[in-house]
């Protein structure tokens, strides 16, 4: 199942409206601890005001009794330094969010190398270059250990670059950069909002009668891509594996189904539950969409 939303009278003068003024002074280069002190934007929809709280207090301005729907994503530490057969380092990002565990591995390199080139580890297993596909190439696992055993191994977890982060202190970062509630899958960046959600935060929930419930999409680096003038006129945009159980499906048909308000947390459970909503009713899920939402979707 892939779905997709296209508007034909969409213009590409139109992309212009994407753009906007973000001061470097104003990204925060390391995450507040703990997690739910992070400023709180409050956009009150029915006298058109903003104001500021603290994530803490997130419960205070959701409906009661409604359904909050999150994304149980594992973030893999799928950033390598790797050896070339020359002995210069390279840096490969292993697209584990692409790989389905049996075929050759999909990665990003930040050196040239050329096919039947060995990458190697530093316990000397290696990775073999078998194919490129423009700037992406696949490569052959030569060891006893799986991929995901290397990685966590020898993996750094995949950080935007310009933030600040103590790379020394691996062991910090992946537990950090990680969701209190990550579970399972594979995404090479985290579901960002979903970040500074803590046990508090979720006991204020459950007193409100909040239920929640999970999903797993695996985020890819095709979720940082700039938009294009491409993206409007084919209508899609990057694919990305989602997993729906059928517990999950029947729990957001009934909310659905009797009117009860459902929270998606983040712009990748968005994408899932306007996938999984074009039927009904609502069922189990797995595999690729390339949902694209933009004006004027309703």
């Amino acid at each position: 199942m892939s779905l997709c939303y296209t508007v034909e009278h969409m213009k590409f003068s139109d992309l212009d409206s994407y753009d906007y003024q973000l001061p470097p002074e104003l990204i925060r280069r390391e995450p507040l601890e703990p997690r739910d002190s992070a400023r709180l934007f409050i956009y009150d929809t029915t006298n058109d005001t903003v104001w500021f709280d603290t994530f803490r207090n997130l419960a205070e301005y959701l409906p009661k009794e409604s359904l909050m729907v999150l994304n149980d994503t594992r973030v893999r530490p799928a950033r390598l330094w790797l050896r070339k057969p020359t002995g210069g380092k390279i840096e490969v990002f292993v697209l584990v969010n692409e790989w389905d565990g049996t075929s050759l591995i999909p990665a990003l390199v930040d050196r040239k190398i050329s096919i039947g080139d060995r990458l190697r580890f530093p316990n000397d297993d290696g990775l073999v270059v078998e194919k490129q596909e423009e700037a992406k190439f696949f490569f052959r696992l030569e060891s006893k250990q799986s991929l995901f055993e290397l990685l966590d191994q020898f993996g750094e977890t995949p950080v935007p670059h310009y933030l600040e982060t103590d790379k020394k202190d691996e062991t910090k970062l992946r537990a950090r950069y990680q969701t209190v509630f990550a579970a399972t899958g594979q995404s090479v960046a985290a579901p960002t909002a979903s970040l500074h959600f803590t046990n508090d935060v979720f006991q204020s929930l459950d007193i409100r009668g909040i239920e929640r419930t999970h999903i797993t999409l695996d985020v890819g680096l095709g979720t940082f891509a700039p938009l294009s003038e491409e993206s409007f006129t084919t209508g899609r945009l990057h694919r990305e594996f989602v997993s729906v159980s059928n517990e999950v499906s029947e729990i957001i048909e009934v909310a659905k189904g009797s009117g009860k308000p459902i929270i998606a947390v983040g712009t990748t459970v968005t994408r899932t539950l306007e996938t999984i909503g074009r039927t009904r009713p609502i069922i189990q899920f797995s595999g690729p969409i390339d949902t694209f939402i933009f004006s004027p979707y309703r």
